[in-house]
């Protein structure tokens, strides 16, 4: 617990997302000391994928092969979108970063070059995302040969079909076969959890008897699709020995919510995180104010419980993160109460057709920022120097539909902490904006 006296930080970021955990571990990689305050919840939701940029524009649904080639066409069409802002190099650099920090921690992506990769979802469909699983990338090759394939699903697993996938793919992708099978140790259970499956297959024991259910069923198979269970903290154990013993390339399907991908991410976050030095307080912010250069926060976990920081981070997300909230009146930030950028009536938030391939006004409210992420007050001037908003928060975006979700925490993330770096050690300021 943090006593009423208070701690001091450089930077205090708020929201312990994709996006907040990203700026944690930037700030304390440049050698700022930070505190990193909020639930993590949202990342259980993740897929493990890092979009970058696939979808451009979203009206016409265009997928890029290229999330560098998609970036520069978004510059043209949107220059006011907050990834237009940031140079692409510097994007580069941020997910090199950030996938590199990840590996330190067991969590191993495939090599980032510049082309997106098709993954295989949970019900059959492709994904086009940037950043994918080592896990994962087996079916990224396969999707693109369709060799003789085998998937495989477990009894009681309801997250998760085999064989809807292969009946979603019979047309182009003839040699794919699905087979169930009961998983060893829950046999007379009648439902499964992924999770509880992932941590079972971190036992050699487990993961033996697993291995020698799928031997005999493989048959032709050349590669062998599986649910993302292959462990948690030792992913990178289970994966490898599961194509060792099998003799062909396996890949993962990632799951529906909460899934074993997300919750892979959030520990490797947290472990980046704690090796650099990131102070991780689970509580919310119930006051923040601004005493000259220091920023004040008022913290949910004890009474008078207060940080102060040289610089402040807004990372707390959209309406499921609660960093804004609607009522009658119009959309409003949560915290500070800065203005939001949005439609002028309520009428106006959302299209007559769900499906409109332009999408809903309310998914690009959000805060305005100046060229640095700084947040505008009601005058149009940055709300205080030392105040940055990052990822989903902000407007002029629509990440969901774009596929450009941690391409979005990522990039902005990157971009706020060096400014601050710059603003707080006199560091020489990097070409993160344009």
């Amino acid at each position: 617990m943090i006593d009423g006296s208070g701690e001091r930080y450089d930077v205090a970021v708020i929201g312990a997302g994709m996006a907040g955990m990203a700026a944690a571990l930037f700030a304390a990689q440049r050698g700022l000391s930070c505190i990193l305050i909020g639930s993590s919840g949202s990342l259980l939701f993740a897929s493990g994928l890092l979009d970058l940029l696939a979808v451009q524009p979203v009206a016409e649904r265009r997928l890029w092969s290229s999330p560098y080639a998609a970036l520069a066409a978004l510059a043209q069409a949107q220059p006011e979108h907050p990834l237009a802002r940031i140079d692409p190099s510097a994007i580069g650099t941020a997910f090199q970063t950030l996938v590199s920090a990840l590996a330190s921690a067991g969590l191993d992506y495939a090599p980032l070059g510049e082309h997106n990769s098709n993954v295989l979802t949970s019900i059959g469909t492709v994904k086009t995302s940037f950043g994918v699983p080592l896990t994962m990338v087996a079916g990224v090759a396969a999707l693109g040969q369709r060799p003789p394939c085998l998937l495989l699903d477990f009894r009681g697993l309801r997250e998760f079909s085999a064989r809807q996938i292969a009946a979603t793919l019979a047309d182009g992708w003839p040699a794919l076969r699905h087979q169930r099978i009961d998983f060893p140790g829950f046999e007379a259970m009648p439902e499964v959890n992924a999770v509880h499956l992932a941590r079972a297959l971190e036992t050699r024991e487990t993961r033996a008897r697993t291995i020698a259910l799928i031997q005999p069923l493989l048959g032709d198979a050349r590669v062998v699709g599986l649910p993302a269970i292959l462990g948690l903290g030792r992913a990178r154990e289970v994966h490898a020995e599961f194509e060792a013993r099998l003799g062909v390339p396996v890949f993962e399907i990632p799951t529906m919510p909460t899934s074993v991908p997300g919750l892979r991410l959030l520990q490797a976050m947290e472990a980046v995180a704690s090796v650099h030095g990131v102070r991780r307080q689970q509580s919310s912010v119930r006051a923040l104010t601004f005493d000259g250069s220091t920023a004040l926060l008022e913290l949910d976990v004890q009474a008078g419980a207060r940080v102060s920081a040289g610089a402040v981070v807004l990372a707390t997300g959209r309406f499921s993160g609660r960093g804004l909230t609607a009522d009658r009146q119009g959309v409003r930030e949560s915290l500070l109460g800065l203005p939001v950028q949005q439609p002028a009536s309520r009428e106006a938030w959302h299209q007559r057709d769900f499906l409109d391939p332009t999408g809903h006004a309310i998914n690009r409210a959000g805060l305005r920022t100046d060229g640095d992420f700084r947040p505008l007050d009601a005058s149009g001037q940055s709300a205080w120097p030392g105040l940055f908003a990052i990822g989903s928060i902000l407007a002029d975006q629509d990440w969901m539909r774009a596929k450009c979700g941690s391409g979005l925490a990522v990039a902005t993330a990157w971009s706020a902490i060096a400014q601050i770096a710059h603003q707080l050690r006199g560091t020489e300021p990097e070409t993160s904006t344009r």
